[in-house]
């Protein structure tokens, strides 16, 4: 377990970063885009991306995530099963700047071997299983932690003390300060890991209804409205929210979500959309992370609570080196194991008896 732990956290530490390295490997790949004064529409930004999805038979058009800042471009996300192609697009001429393939992406990599190892839903499993353990780790290590009788001791360490009492120095101490952030890391990714039981649960235990699935209504000689429309509709129904994502059908009567972050939310993609009906505009469902449920509240703070971003820029380098302290935990635990492990005492031969 702890070999696996080691791999799922030191990819996680590298993740806490990952949009910031995101942009590094974009602007490294296609240059940088000069801020201009007016920003192309959705719906051109869709147009650019459907276009280049004639070279790509078998993708489709998943989503497509807005820029956050004036020197960002469009990212178009096509998926043809499990493989997907990032599609980059200039945010002031709607031109194809290029394309990542699942393999050119070290950081999709990174996420794949974070989450599930590179070894499809065993690999899942796998990981889902080990965050559980790593929750159990987390708190009975916690509750026998031999600093609770006396506090400032608990958190010395002995460097010039014999090696075996170092290294149980290093341990405690190590596992004390990194302990509430890896069972808080190990839940929420076993929850994600079993998303579709967990979340069942959760929402049973806290009374929580389960999210209804909207349909649009398909009409006769009718094509879906333009985005921007269906944009200006999402802005109404819930102001003041900026824009992250769209997530398009891939039915006929599939629905419109468009993925909005509030000022008071702490996850990257935001906690709050709004679903539309593809044809006539009309709002079928508000996600308003102020109003919601105490069961989607709860599911609202895993990406905060795993990912550290709860706490602004500082929690995020916190939970770089709560990445790295299984290593030391690893590595002071099989030693402990060692001085532990006692050879059994070799039998005595009997005395020859007349």
């Amino acid at each position: 377990m702890g070999l696996v732990l080691i791999v799922v956290s030191v990819t996680g530490s590298l993740l806490v970063f990952s949009h910031e390295l995101a942009d590094q490997l974009v602007v490294r790949r296609f240059g940088m885009i000069a801020p201009q004064e007016t920003l192309i529409s959705i719906d051109d930004a869709i147009e650019s991306a459907k276009a280049e999805l004639q070279n790509l038979p078998g993708y489709s058009l998943d989503n497509i995530r807005f820029p956050q800042r004036p020197d960002q471009p469009y990212e178009a996300r096509l998926w043809n099963e499990n493989e997907l192609v990032q599609l980059f697009i200039h945010p002031y001429s709607a031109k194809v700047l290029g394309k990542f393939t699942e393999g050119e992406n070290w950081l999709n990599i990174t996420l794949r071997l974070h989450y599930q190892l590179m070894a499809g839903s065993f690999g899942l499993i796998l990981v889902g299983v080990t965050g559980f353990l790593m929750v159990i780790l987390g708190i009975t290590g916690t509750v026998l932690w031999p600093g609770w009788r006396r506090l400032v001791a608990g958190f010395k360490i002995k460097w010039d003390a014999h090696p075996k009492r170092r290294n149980f120095d290093l341990h405690k101490v190590a596992g004390i300060i990194a302990a509430i952030f890896l069972i808080l890391t190990g839940f929420t990714g076993f929850c994600w890991n079993f998303y579709d039981q967990t979340s069942a649960v959760i929402r049973a235990v806290t009374l929580t209804p389960s999210p209804t699935t909207p349909r649009s209504r398909v009409l006769p000689n009718q094509t879906p409205l333009p985005l921007a429309q269906l944009l200006a509709a999402s802005e109404q129904a819930l102001p003041g929210a900026t824009n992250i994502y769209v997530s398009l059908p891939s039915t006929p009567d599939g629905v419109v979500r468009i993925g909005k972050r509030q000022p008071q939310e702490h996850s990257y993609y935001g906690m709050s959309s709004v679903v539309l009906d593809a044809y006539s505009g009309q709002v079928l469902q508000v996600n308003d992370s102020r109003q919601a449920a105490l069961g989607d509240r709860i599911l609202n703070s895993f990406a905060p609570l795993h990912f550290g971003t709860f706490a602004g820029l500082w929690s995020r380098w916190l939970y770089v080196f709560v990445g790295l302290s299984p290593i030391v935990l690893f590595w002071t635990g099989a030693v402990m194991w060692k001085y532990r492990k006692k050879t059994s005492p070799s039998p005595r031969p009997m005395a020859n008896r007349s």
